[in-house]
């Protein structure tokens, strides 16, 4: 088939929602199909249309269903289209919900988060990372942490900076935070927290290679998210075999299980610093973590990221 999938950020964007595109168009070309990737849909001629983002991408999903009515459209549900956009943008989000034949989500509990209505249409689809090239060799002089994501409201991306502010001296924590800022006023932010904080260093946004050198020196990852919709850091985390700590929040309890040892309350400050600092003390709490993430790694393949949509694509378009 011809596949367009649309995502709401640019050819040169870094996010989150660029990167999945450009995944799953490569998990779709292994199926045998043609994906080609688009910021808008420029109204061209498709078999069907992948379109992530109910409410950043109404206007193509709109568009597209009008034109051809009875050729199938995916829409893939972001974590602020779930958690957010329902209710304060209810009407155009739950119209692209309607419009679509069928709805991927990216975490095992979307299903109890959106309208009962759809839940025969939803698939999930787990994303897929790639396994490190070289083994994991933490560095031994520091306990080093790092924080994955672009610096905004949703990621409340100074928490863990805040929560390692005024360690005792004898702490090794260093925190490396990757990500470009979403407005000058975070940029400001950051920068304010290195000149007060000699623990946290804010790197901007890096190529994904640089990432994954990360993953080979970090002892462990924080994500402090109060919002996602599966965060595609979890599966890079875990397949890299880096343990997690992380906010308790619906979509990446959807990832890690509810038992999950690493959780922390979203925004909680004194909640994730003693993690932090039990982690720094204690060696068998971080090998409970990453023997946890280890249990949930089978999610991440390839293979059954490129399985899962087949599945999707035969029932949209009733195995034809």
């Amino acid at each position: 088939m011809n596949i367009i999938l649309v995502t709401p950020a640019r050819k040169s964007a870094r996010a989150g929602n660029r990167t999945t595109a450009m995944r799953w168009a490569r998990r779709l070309r292994e199926l045998g199909h043609r994906a080609r990737v688009q910021f808008v849909w420029d109204g061209t001629g498709a078999d069907l249309m992948i379109a992530l983002h109910a409410w950043r991408s109404a206007d193509s999903i709109q568009r597209f269903r009008a034109r051809f009515p009875d050729r199938p459209l995916v829409v893939a549900l972001t974590g602020t289209d779930i958690y957010r956009f329902q209710k304060s943008h209810r009407e155009e989000t739950l119209r692209s919900m309607e419009l679509a034949d069928a709805l991927a989500g990216l975490h095992d509990l979307v299903r109890e988060a959106i309208p009962k209505r759809f839940a025969k249409r939803l698939h999930v689809i787990h994303q897929s990372a790639p396994p490190l090239a070289q083994p994991r060799q933490p560095t031994q002089r520091r306990f080093d942490i790092c924080v994955l994501g672009h610096l905004r409201d949703e990621k409340d991306s100074l928490r863990t900076a805040y929560a390692i502010r005024d360690l005792p001296a004898a702490s090794r924590i260093r925190l490396l935070h990757f990500g470009k800022a979403h407005t000058e006023r975070w940029a400001r932010k950051a920068e304010a927290e290195m000149t007060r904080n000699p623990r946290y260093l804010w790197k901007g946004e890096v190529t994904g290679w640089r990432v994954r050198r990360e993953f080979r020196k970090t002892h462990l990852m924080v994500l402090s998210s109060v919002m996602e919709g599966g965060a595609n850091v979890i599966s890079e985390a875990v397949v890299a075999g880096v343990p997690i700590v992380a906010s308790e929040i619906h979509g990446t309890i959807g990832l890690l299980g509810r038992d999950f040892s690493g959780y922390f309350p979203a925004k909680d400050t004194k909640a994730l610093r003693a993690l932090l600092l039990r982690a720094e003390r204690d060696p068998d709490f971080v090998a409970e973590l990453k023997a946890q993430g280890e249990a949930r790694r089978y999610l991440f393949t390839v293979e059954r990221e490129r399985a899962a949509w087949a599945k999707v694509l035969t029932a949209v378009t009733g195995g034809s």
